[in-house]
């Protein structure tokens, strides 16, 4: 028999449609940012842009996405998770309908920027929506649902950029962002709100019909209990950005802004939004190039799937320094070859090959467990706080990567062979301090995690009106 749970309007749903639509904001996160890699070939002719101007226009989103990322935190513990990510779906749509009606840069850049904020505020809810929904045991396969979705929809904008190519249509890329926040839109008013955040709201009935959805009957009690433990033990004082500098919360914020920032500084995101351009470069025709990003979306899209079977098996570290150590040679060997080969059928196929190897490597670690991660490491009162701290940082880094690269690998400076070294560095770098710094978190429940954060601390429970005391071990 199907598990169901009951819906804001008193309906049931099964819980399939629970994490289908719960993971469905990440459509609208890979779209935006793989649809821009079509648009720029179109446009960087049509309006002669420079390398700072495709830096713009592309950085305009992170710039958004960190005002979004920003709001995210008050919009989650205000209004709860699942209205945050339809408002965030609201401003995706607004934003989308600018686009299409931009008629310079200027006007694209700035309406880049509105979906931006919607895709920011979505990225910093819906990680957070899932690992509060899903039991300890499926918390990163579920959670990893995101990054699935966030692929597909880099992969869906690789195939419309494709499709509509050869008619010049940029407008109509950025339209196909319509359908994916429209569905998302529809489909939360179907779904609950999280357990974590209704026993908060003090809705603990409707706390108890979500658990039921999501663990075996018996299961429920115990849960039940447990938040209501961690949110007593939260009572004394309310959740904010001078909590995340608590000495037993540091730690794990560290660890947040680690795998923010190097998920973006290990390079996937100069390769997304330039991989046609950089083939183009490399001898490649612009339908050639465009065909091959397509090849590359398929294939993050099917170590993304596999990493779904593992996560929970293998556990989040390994995953992160398998996926480093293969990003490192895949990028230091990607440099000697555009370094080295000089025949442009081979430099040219030989970079696909090893730019598709880079991405695969990244989404079987970095991609799907740092979303993951940022997720479960915060203890219930900051979680919100923290995510959308992690989050606004993961674009600021967006934002830089991708506002830079156009500059960096410009022959004039560095080139696409240095460029690759650069980061091939910075895996290093991520490698030591991911084996040094990051914890392991699976199968353990989000309340047993701040448990131990609390035990190690000792972090004592606070008396009515008092605010809680810690004790450094």
């Amino acid at each position: 028999m199907t598990q169901t749970a009951t819906a804001p309007a008193g309906r049931r749903i099964n819980r399939s449609t629970l994490y289908f639509f719960g993971a469905l904001g990440g459509i609208l996160f890979g779209y935006d940012l793989g649809i821009i890699a079509a648009i720029l070939v179109i446009i960087a002719k049509d309006w002669h842009l420079s390398g700072f101007q495709k830096g713009v226009v592309t950085a305009s989103l992170s710039v958004g996405a960190m005002i979004g990322a920003a709001a995210a935190s008050r919009l989650g513990d205000r209004l709860g998770r699942r209205r945050a990510i339809m408002a965030a779906a609201l401003v995706v749509i607004a934003g989308t309908v600018a686009c299409m009606l931009a008629q310079n840069l200027p006007e694209l850049t700035i309406a880049r920027g509105v979906i931006g904020i919607g895709i920011g505020c979505s990225s910093a809810t819906v990680p957070t929506y899932l690992s509060e929904l899903a039991p300890a045991r499926l918390r990163g396969a579920l959670a990893s649902l995101n990054q699935i979705f966030i692929v597909s929809g880099i992969l869906i904008a690789f195939l419309v950029g494709y499709w509509l190519a050869s008619t010049g249509n940029w407008r109509g890329m950025f339209a196909g962002a319509l359908v994916p926040a429209v569905v998302l839109l529809a489909g939360l008013t179907l779904l609950p709100e999280t357990p974590r955040w209704l026993v908060k709201a003090g809705r603990e009935q409707e706390a108890r019909a979500v658990l039921v959805s999501i663990h075996q009957r018996e299961a429920v009690d115990d849960e039940l209990t447990t938040i209501q433990e961690v949110i007593r033990l939260d009572a004394a004082q309310r959740g904010n950005l001078r909590e995340l500098w608590a000495p037993w919360v540091r730690p794990m914020l560290l660890v947040a802004l680690l795998l923010a920032v190097g998920q973006q500084f290990s390079g996937v995101n100069a390769i997304n939004a330039y991989f046609p351009t950089m083939l183009v470069s490399l001898g490649f025709t612009t339908s050639t190039a465009l065909l091959s990003a397509i090849a590359l979306g398929v294939t993050k899209l099917a170590f993304t799937a596999w990493v779904v079977f593992v996560v929970d098996r293998w556990g989040r570290k390994p995953l992160l320094l398998i996926g480093n150590a293969l990003m490192f040679v895949t990028l230091a060997l990607t440099g000697f070859v555009v370094l080295d080969v000089h025949g442009k059928t081979a430099l040219g196929v030989l970079t696909l090959i090893l730019l598709i190897g880079y991405l695969a490597a990244y989404e079987l670690g970095w991609g799907a467990v740092v979303w993951v991660m940022m997720a479960e490491v915060f203890p219930l009162r900051v979680r919100a706080a923290g995510m959308g701290v992690s989050s606004v940082v993961l674009w600021a880094a967006t934002g830089i990567v991708t506002a830079v690269f156009p500059i960096m690998s410009d022959k004039n400076a560095l080139g696409i062979g240095h460029s690759m070294w650069v980061f091939a560095a910075v895996n290093a770098v991520l490698f030591v301090l991911a084996r040094w710094l990051v914890p392991e978190t699976k199968g353990r429940s989000l309340e047993e995690i701040e448990l131990e954060l609390r035990g190690r601390h000792r972090v004592q429970p606070p008396a009515a009106g008092e605010v809680s005391t810690v004790t450094e071990v």
